[in-house]
């Protein structure tokens, strides 16, 4: 009997199973290989500082990284890719290192650079599901992690500074959608009727854009001129997802069940209060209900007429 895997992983917002790009594709690839995994979000723990997510556990093993994990359900004949060609591996090869030298930087930079979008979605959201004082740790930590990675991508001499490197960042972004775009055609899947890894790549980068409530981002404007991608994102949410909900706040929810509880236990001791009052007035002598005296015969009346 194979062991129990559990995939620790960001939740969901948005109408995405979760809004982070990493933990979207081990769970997309999850699903197109039929692995049966236990989705254990960090949110609202201390993990969300300290933990590498996404993380998959199986037994003695713990494995990071989306391409460590998709090789690790491989070899639990979890296989997304079996069908594919030798070449239809190279473009898969090919297409995921295109995502991350170009759609990553731009990916980073809408959701943790921006101050507009940092300011009004991002930090708010990760803050809310971050214990304190993690809340003030957590979004902090993933921005300067995404502006250090950014610089060291793209900020090539003389380009120092993120200002200027911002227009180099989405134009390689754009781009990079237009041939994922064109490479897709009117398919529903990059390769065949089935998805394979490169769908949840391509689904794991793509989704959070277009699916964000983002105050500014050029590139969800771009990305929702391109009908197929955003078909293919809604599609895949459709088939694989539409049974899942973004997990609740542990806090909120008990809150929530307790308040419900003690309203129904109120409600049922003021009904079970009533009924006994309705009770004691029924059997109270004093309030037997008064019947009134039968009325007199004909011949009473008559008898009683004076002459």
């Amino acid at each position: 009997m194979a062991a129990a895997m559990e995939l620790r992983c960001w939740g969901g917002d948005w109408g995405l199973p979760s809004v982070h790009t990493e933990s979207l594709i081990v769970l997309a690839y999850a699903k197109f290989s039929g692995a049966k995994v236990t989705v254990s979000p960090i949110d609202w723990t201390w993990k969300t500082l300290t933990a590498t997510v996404p993380e998959l556990l199986c037994g003695d093993s713990a494995v990071q990284e989306p391409t460590q994990i998709i090789n690790f359900l491989r070899k639990q004949r979890f296989n997304a890719d079996y069908e594919l060609s030798a070449r239809q591996g190279a473009d898969t090869m090919a297409y995921t290192a295109l995502l991350e030298e170009k759609l990553r930087p731009a990916l980073l930079h809408t959701f943790w650079v921006d101050a507009e979008n940092y300011a009004n979605l991002t930090r708010p959201w990760f803050a809310s599901r971050s214990p304190f004082p993690l809340n003030f740790l957590v979004p902090m930590h993933h921005a300067n992690t995404a502006l250090s990675r950014i610089l060291l991508t793209k900020g090539e001499a003389p380009l120092h500074r993120i200002t200027e490197v911002e227009g180099k960042i989405y134009s390689d972004a754009k781009e990079c959608l237009n041939l994922l775009s064109y490479r897709l055609g009117t398919a529903t899947n990059f390769f065949g009727n089935t998805p394979t890894s490169l769908d949840a790549f391509v689904f794991g980068f793509v989704a959070p854009i277009y699916k964000a409530s983002l105050p500014s981002s050029p590139l969800q404007s771009h990305l929702r001129q391109l009908d197929n991608l955003t078909s293919f994102c809604d599609n895949i949410l459709a088939l694989y997802f539409s049974s899942d909900h973004p997990c609740p706040s542990p806090p909120v929810q008990e809150t929530m069940d307790a308040n419900l509880q003690k309203l129904t236990q109120l409600v049922n001791k003021e009904s079970n209060l009533i009924e006994k009052m309705d009770d004691n007035l029924r059997s109270s002598p004093q309030h037997k209900p008064h019947r009134p005296d039968p009325k007199p015969s004909l011949a009473s009346e008559k008898s009683s007429t004076p002459a």
